[in-house]
């Protein structure tokens, strides 16, 4: 399936797609495996949310005895201040409150909270939530909102896919720690890609591959692949690329990835891209390798290596440490004169986008895929690549 589902997601402004439960699940237990007082004593914030269909709340109210948590704390945005406009109803668990208002549920958010045990079952967990209206919207970038962040530990939310990048930056001002979920394209946003290079934001454990599935409103318009509507007539989308954005540790980015030495990936590779070649291609605007799949890094090469985004998937920091990646200006070492474009049907076209990354010279033109022709020569233009090189390369 097509990543369609979340391109259209951002064309109509709709944020709002809830993650499943399984996955969060997933996520937290790896960094609980990897230090299990990860959360111990700690305040938690789940901005951006909506708490009462929220899987993020329910997690960490009904574990929150286990974690040791001392605070959780969840917010929304009140439904008038939304971009993605659909039908709204309250719910029951909001209507039947004493305090509950005709008024404040559309143009107020709301907080809920928990600390102590407040039924009085000597557990603490989701029945102990308590809520109210904010005073204003529930938008992250608010005084309030901003507030509560502050005096916050841990941050762990979806946040609104449009509102990446911003919300990244808004986290990383206050210096908190977070687990958040984005689109794997976020990598190489220039906001992002710095803070991955400096080991200031990593990936997450528990995605690498496949697509996730997403609870949607039930307003939502189904009309792309992948959807299915459960037997309580949920409705759900499934999205490929999606990634968990943190500064938590956990055990897998430290663990080395196993290679083996260029010559025999050259002789054994399981990809006939690599295997039975005299050498792995050479950039022709840029001193680096082509190395068009993570597993046939090189273990005994000492130069730059141009490998896949999905790299950062498997990117241990003492093992290996980042350049760049392709639309850094300092990568831009040859700039080439006027080119021709022929696509995979044939059509010709004067361009210069082969100088917005890097290309590989080649002796026979591609009949599957675009090339293009300078001064009568060949040449290819890779897909986006980050630039890398051994810390200490194994001979």
């Amino acid at each position: 399936m097509a990543n369609s589902n979340l391109t259209e997601a951002k064309r109509a402004k709709n944020d709002e797609f809830y993650t499943q439960y399984a996955d969060i699940e997933k996520e937290i237990n790896a960094y609980l495996d990897f230090n299990p007082d990860v959360f111990r004593g700690r305040t938690l914030l789940l901005p951006c949310d909506d708490p009462e269909w929220s899987n993020f709340t329910r997690y960490f109210a009904q574990n929150f005895e286990r974690l040791g948590l001392k605070k959780l704390t969840s917010t929304s945005y009140a439904v008038e201040s939304k971009t993605y406009k659909g039908t709204y109803q309250p719910t029951l668990f909001e209507t039947s409150a004493p305090y509950y208002d005709k008024k404040k549920t559309k143009v107020n958010g709301k907080i809920f909270t928990l600390t102590h045990d407040k039924t009085g079952d000597h557990h603490i967990n989701v029945d102990d939530l308590e809520w109210h209206y904010l005073k204003g919207d529930g938008d992250f970038r608010s005084p309030e909102i901003q507030a509560l962040r502050d005096e916050s530990d841990i941050i762990i939310t979806n946040p609104p896919f449009s509102l990446f990048r911003e919300f990244l930056a808004w986290i990383m001002e206050s210096e908190k720690q977070f687990v958040i979920i984005g689109n794997m394209n976020a990598m190489t946003y220039k906001e992002v890609f710095p803070l991955i290079k400096e080991n200031k934001v990593w990936l997450g454990p528990s995605i690498s591959s496949g697509d996730r599935e997403f609870q949607v409103p039930d307003s939502y318009p189904i009309n792309a692949a992948g959807w299915r509507i459960g037997e309580d007539g949920r409705k759900f989308l499934r999205i490929k690329g999606v990634r968990w954005f943190t500064n938590l540790d956990h055990g897998r980015r430290h663990q080395p990835l196993p290679l083996m030495t260029m010559a025999d990936n050259l002789k054994y590779s399981k990809h006939k891209e690599i295997q039975g070649k005299k050498s792995y291609d050479h950039y022709d605007n840029y001193d680096a390798i082509e190395v068009p799949f993570t597993d046939a890094i090189p273990s005994d090469y000492d130069g730059t290596m141009g490998v896949p985004v999905s790299f950062l998937d498997k990117y241990s920091p003492e093992q290996f440490e980042i350049i760049g990646y392709e639309k850094s200006y300092h990568l831009r070492t040859k700039i080439y004169p006027k080119q021709i474009q022929i696509d995979k049907n044939g059509k010709r076209s004067d361009v210069t986008k082969l100088n917005d990354g890097v290309a590989i010279k080649v002796t026979t033109p591609p009949d599957d895929m675009t090339y293009y022709v300078v001064d009568n020569e060949y040449y290819v233009q890779s897909y986006k690549r980050i630039f890398i090189k051994h810390r200490k390369a194994t001979k």
